[in-house]
């Protein structure tokens, strides 16, 4: 398969959420994106409100051409614990990489292909790297020099659970926790890569852990939030949300802000939950009126929802980004903008790469667009243009990674492309910053540190 076929794959994977939940192997998984999905009971009309109307267009303001705005000043990041930082999964500005050259790279192990994708997104804690590549193999690397320190396999040693693919990683109070593809959720030593407890899960599970209080967090494919005590492994409670008949292979993970968990399902739903008991609070549904093809019925939020100064932003494929009062679950605005990416919240504004390749500057206040950077500009075959991961802010620069192995560093203020960088590998994982460094995991299980 070539990497642009591969690529597309990947991005676009609509899958039977029944095949899913019976089996993790990519053999049972519709690799059509075209096919329209079957009606499920569950997605009745009643239980969906459509924010926005499917002819609605983004563009940049015209009162805001030009408006200068806040953004906080760099900080030094020691470490990158969860997969968007912290438990809110939102990191204002991270000092880090100021020469934005390639300081090492370093294999992991099994990259992607047809039946292993590498999805997690790279950890920091204590000085190590944490990364798992596309057959569920746990490694830590030396954050400075990228020499391996241990590596754990997961994968199941039976017959029947041969392929797998998905999940994530992520670090607390010494402990390494792993999601994987495989149906299962386990604790590792992060010192030795020690697996500590291990639980199978009914389903596999795409996106990585979350913790928070003790409480270890994942979503599965069959779209139930599940959780297990962080120490012993104990299962907690769970929330079962609609399930839909079709998904992409990229996966959320949730956010957590004091008691509330805010989870984000593939059935285009953002639900806010209380930690201790699982009790919801608000549900809403980021889903698009009109929808005109089998792709936009696709509602998944693949990104991370993120938590910021007392709102939540998150964006769907279906076509809707929104910010919602993280307190009492009411819209606050809402863009009609496709993505699968999580968006990026820091001082005034929140920027979002949509599934066309635009990245968007947008006023946190009031939804107002700054200004749209098309980073395919000039591209005019669709094969030809590149899918973008990101952005993370970064010394006053975004820095945005690219299927065409490219990082590069944009203004934050304007849009302009500063400097590019080639990684020489394919990336569909949004980069970290800790460290003083940026490290890059690429889709043939690469770690490229970027000094």
């Amino acid at each position: 398969m070539t990497s642009r076929r591969r690529l597309a794959a990947v991005l676009l994977i609509a899958a039977a959420a029944a095949s899913l939940g019976a089996c993790s192997t990519v053999s049972k998984v519709n690799l059509n994106p075209f096919k329209k999905p079957p009606p499920k009971n569950v997605a009745a009309d009643g239980k969906r409100i459509s924010i926005i109307a499917f002819d609605q267009k983004v563009e940049a303001a015209e009162g805001l051409k030009g408006v200068d705005f806040f953004l906080p000043p760099a900080a030094p990041q020691a470490d990158w614990q969860l997969p968007g930082g912290n438990a809110e999964q939102s990191i204002e500005h991270v000092q880090a990489a100021p020469d934005f050259v390639i300081a090492w790279k370093k294999g992991f192990g099994k990259g992607s292909d047809r039946k292993a994708h590498v999805t997690a997104p790279p950890i920091m804690a204590g000085g190590r790297i944490y990364v798992m590549d596309g057959e569920a193999t746990v490694a830590a690397l030396d954050a400075q020099s990228g020499a391996t320190v241990w590596r754990t396999e997961l994968k199941p040693k039976n017959k029947r659970d041969k392929d797998g693919y998905g999940g994530g990683i992520a670090f607390a109070d010494g402990k390494v926790f792993a999601s994987s593809g495989f149906r299962l959720v386990a604790q590792l030593d992060a010192a030795t890569g020690a697996v500590g407890w291990r639980k199978n899960t009914e389903s596999p599970v795409h996106g990585a852990p979350t913790i928070s209080r003790g409480k270890v967090m994942a979503i599965s494919t069959d779209d139930q939030l599940l959780t297990f005590d962080a120490v012993s492994g104990a299962e907690g409670w769970n929330y079962q949300a609609l399930t839909e008949p079709a998904r992409i292979l990229s996966a959320s993970s949730p956010a957590v802000s004091g008691d509330t968990i805010v989870a984000a399902f593939a059935s285009g739903e953002v639900v806010a939950l209380r930690t201790a008991n699982g009790n919801d609070l608000w549900n809403n549904a980021l889903s698009r009126a009109s929808r005109t093809n089998a792709l936009s019925e696709i509602r998944d939020v693949a990104g991370r929802p993120v938590i910021y100064k007392g709102d939540v932003f998150a964006a769907s494929h279906s076509g809707v980004f929104a910010a919602t009062d993280l307190r009492t679950g009411q819209p606050r605005w809402s863009l009609p903008i496709a993505s699968i990416t999580s968006p990026w919240a820091a001082g005034d504004v929140v920027y979002v790469i949509s599934q066309a390749g635009e990245l968007i500057c947008i006023s946190r206040e009031n939804g107002q667009v700054y200004w749209i950077k098309d980073l395919n500009a000039g591209i005019k075959k669709s094969k030809d243009r590149a899918t973008f991961a990101g952005p993370i802010l970064v010394s006053d620069r975004l820095i945005v990674v690219s299927s065409d192995g490219r990082a590069l560093a944009i203004n934050p203020k304007t849009g302009d492309i500063q400097k590019t960088l080639k990684l020489g590998s394919p990336v569909l994982i949004a980069p970290i910053a800790a460290g003083n460094m940026i490290y890059v995991v690429t889709d043939d299980a690469q770690v490229i540190a970027i000094r």
